[in-house]
């Protein structure tokens, strides 16, 4: 009984290995710069309508500030009805101070809590890990 045995490509026929290390490295480049290339375009695709929309807030953003000055000359105005002109424009003058203060005081506050921005959580539990790890490693 014969067997036969798989045929194998002639030596001829299989290029060195240092054409095909060669032809890797040209192939693995060349998908890097096409993968690089897709995703330049398509983070251009992605910032282009991200800038129109931050605009289009800024815009909003103009609008509802000249809307708030013109309820605060109203407000003035009303209190006119009842008072001086001077002594209207005074109380809503020291009533958007007052609240500006207050306004600032509780952002310190957050700011405060917020800073330093370091994960000091993250660090004291790795902190314990690395002293666990030493522990063991020390058995």
């Amino acid at each position: 009984m014969s067997t036969a045995l798989p045929q194998t490509p002639a030596a001829k026929d299989v290029p060195p290995a240092g054409e095909l290390v060669g032809r890797l490295t040209a192939q693995l480049s060349t998908l890097a710069r096409s993968e690089l290339k897709l995703a330049q375009a398509e983070v251009k695709a992605k910032v282009k309508p991200l800038g129109t929309g931050i605009g289009l807030f800024a815009g909003a953003a103009f609008i509802a500030v000249a809307a708030l000055q013109l309820l605060i000359v109203v407000l003035v105005l009303v209190l006119h009805l009842a008072l001086s002109a001077w002594l209207s424009a005074l109380i809503v003058a020291v009533a958007l101070l007052v609240l500006a203060g207050v306004l600032a005081l509780l952002g310190k506050r957050l700011v405060a809590r917020g800073t330093p921005p370091v994960p000091t959580r993250t660090i004291e539990s790795v902190q314990r890990d690395i002293a666990t790890i030493k522990g063991a490693a020390h058995r």
